[in-house]
């Protein structure tokens, strides 16, 4: 991961333990893909993607999760939670145009699955 990647999780990371979210996992990885962050609010467990485009030429840090994206990131969710007590769970995505955490738009529950 390049240095503005890893700059972008942290802040994010930050500002869900700000938030009151307790970070579970970073950078979670399996077979099926990675996560970026695990986090759990309330006895949910939040899957967060955390996209960074500084130029929008070709779409914006939104724009960036494709369906083959979602994909993986569903299969890789089933796995973490494979084993594990039922519990809820949700999608937040993270979306920075900056390195700055007023520029962090974060839309929970992104995935509705």
């Amino acid at each position: 991961m390049n240095p503005d990647g890893r700059r972008a999780e942290e802040l994010c990371a930050d500002l869900l333990q700000r938030a009151g979210l307790r970070i579970l996992a970073r950078n979670w990885r399996c077979r099926l893909g990675e996560i970026d962050l695990v986090a759990e609010e309330a006895g949910t467990v939040v899957f967060a993607e955390v996209r960074l485009r500084r130029d929008a030429a070709y779409g914006g840090a939104g724009e960036s999760i494709t369906p083959a994206k979602r994909a993986r990131l569903l299969a890789a969710a089933r796995l973490y939670l494979a084993g594990r007590a039922p519990c809820a769970c949700r999608f937040d995505v993270l979306l920075l145009d900056a390195l700055a955490p007023a520029r962090v738009q974060w839309i929970r529950d992104a995935f509705g699955e």
